[in-house]
């Protein structure tokens, strides 16, 4: 190991000596026979091993691996993550103290070892009360550009972006929902390396960057979904985009049935794309060569298997409980392109049990409160110029996604009844204006909330689950100060922990009469067995 990196292990003292971390990594080197240097802020272990002949592992080898302690080091980390496999590279990121940075990268020699450490060890209990995450690690080269002119041809954006960056690759362009001769105001540029797109983002992202006159929004697109080939040979679901917003399901139906009769189970719809379910896998595929490409109402649609991901786990937890278990509605599509521009619409992803495994998700934002010093120098921003991570509340998430999409914002209406105790129940519906005249002409969850804040936020979520807009939701209005006093390890910030929280919600039933203010409302019907509840 050389003097740099012998160097960078002698600063870490909280639990160990810099001699007894030196150490421990000189015996898990000699032990291995793997060499070790520390450069640019992270220590390499490996990258080839020993005796290693040929190219690097290909692309999808490498997991990514977050909430390290930060006193934790390769000697302790090695002999876990080779549970999975050989590993090819191991790089641990450092402070200049000589603490890691709480994460790091391992590179396996097979994609069969990287997916199965992320069975294996994504939530590991790495030391009592720590649990790591583990999740693909893929090199980005495609960059999201945002407020694109709607009139702007892909062959347009394709030369645009080759004058101003270097080493473009190709320019994806997605049809407006509503005029298919426009765009959507945004477009995914390919690149033909991570270096490349890294260098595209660092000239334009400083927000000052123009094209034909616009500011544009620059952002690195979200990764797409890596699913093994085992679980796509059992998929029998077809994507279908670029669909007109008027074609229906019953005409997506009769023109999958057309190749055989009685093939397609089930239509779900949701503005201009569509999950159609199959009984036979075989029809499926069969179906897939058959119709991508067909012209449906004047629209050219393209068809793809749909991609399956974890996401029930990921519901139940955004919901405290408030997901039936019996709903066939957890077998529901998402399709990230309306929801999340920045993912590139190609198959989307639909919920599956994987051995109760939770999909990886964006890492939330830390939540603490921060002293406000006089003279602190403060910025009026707008709240949409955030990212989505940044909103606790299902309420703010619909509001942000409504303004993504360049909706109006959502209109809610109260409705109360009494229960037979006595007490008023309360639930809201939304209307969302710019689809109000589809197919769904407004959102209302199935369950009565006895507290204003409560009915509001169950209706944002009922309504962001039907729109397939995933959030990551902690506990709504349930934080509460650990201590009064900061940590002596952080004496800028105050802590704060999260507790379980439930709705104290009432079924609604069939009958039910509820009010609008002074006026009363109709009799609802809404089933217990509504999506997602």
């Amino acid at each position: 190991m050389n003097e740099e990196s012998i160097d960078g292990t002698n600063g870490c003292s909280k639990v160990r000596t810099g001699t007894q971390n030196e150490a421990a990594l000189l015996a898990l080197m000699e032990k291995t026979g793997y060499n070790m240097v520390q450069e640019n802020g992270q220590r390499k272990f490996g990258g080839p091993p020993p005796g290693w002949e040929g190219p690097p592992p290909p692309r999808g080898c490498e997991v990514f691996v977050g909430k390290i302690p930060r006193d934790m080091y390769e000697d302790e980390l090695v002999p876990v993550f080779e549970r999975a496999g050989k590993i090819y590279e191991f790089r641990l990121m450092m402070e200049f103290s000589g603490e890691n940075r709480g994460y790091a990268f391992v590179m396996y020699t097979t994609k069969e070892e990287a997916q199965l450490a992320i069975r294996i060890l994504n939530n590991y209990e790495i030391r009592p009360g720590k649990f790591i995450g583990v999740c693909v690690s893929l090199d980005n080269c495609r960059l999201f550009i945002g407020a694109i002119p709607k009139e702007k041809k892909k062959e347009e954006i394709l030369d645009e972006m080759k004058k101003v960056t270097e080493g473009v690759v190709d320019v994806i362009v997605y049809p407006s929902a509503t005029d298919k001769t426009k765009n959507r105001g945004f477009a995914f540029v390919e690149y033909e390396s991570h270096r490349a797109a890294a260098m595209a983002r660092r000239k334009l992202i400083p927000g000052t960057f123009q094209l034909w006159g616009h500011t544009i929004q620059v952002d690195w697109a979200d990764p797409e979904k890596e699913v093994d080939e085992e679980t796509m040979q059992r998929v029998k679901v077809l994507y279908v985009r670029n669909l007109m917003i008027s074609t229906t399901e019953e005409t997506i139906k009769a023109e999958f049935n057309k190749f055989k009769p009685g093939a397609v189970e089930r239509v779900k719809k949701l503005r201009d794309y569509a999950f159609v379910h199959f009984f036979n896998r075989e029809d499926a595929v069969a179906a897939m060569s058959v119709m991508n490409g067909k012209c449906i109402d004047g629209a050219s649609i393209e068809v793809t298997l749909a991609k399956p991901v974890n996401k029930e786990n990921t519901w139940r937890q955004h919901l405290n409980g408030q997901i039936s278990p019996n709903s066939e509605n957890l077998i529901v599509f998402s399709n990230k392109e309306e929801s999340h521009p920045k993912t590139l619409g190609k198959p989307p992803t639909l919920p599956a049990r994987l051995n109760g495994q939770h999909s990886p998700s964006p890492p939330e934002i830390e939540r603490c409160t921060y002293p406000f010093f006089p003279g602190t120098k403060l910025t009026p921003i707008s709240m949409y110029s955030l990212k989505s991570n940044h909103f606790n509340s299902a309420v703010m998430h619909l509001d942000y996604y409504c303004n993504k999409n360049n909706w109006a914002p959502p209109e809610y209406y109260l409705y109360s009844t009494t229960s037979q105790d006595g007490k008023v129940l309360l639930v809201y519906k939304i209307v969302i204006p710019a689809i109000a005249n589809g197919s769904q002409s407004y959102f209302m969850p199935d369950k009565l909330c006895t507290t204003l804040e409560d009915a509001k936020e169950l209706a944002a979520q009922f309504t962001l689950l039907h729109l397939d807009y995933t959030f990551r939701r902690s506990s709504i209005n349930s934080l509460s100060p650990v201590s009064a006093t900061p940590s002596s390890g952080t004496p800028s910030v105050l802590p704060y922990t999260s507790r379980p929280y439930s709705y104290p919600s009432y079924p609604l039933s069939p009958t039910i009469s509820v009010t609008n203010g002074s006026h009363v409302g109709q009799r609802l019907y809404i089933s217990n067995q509504a999506s997602f509840f």
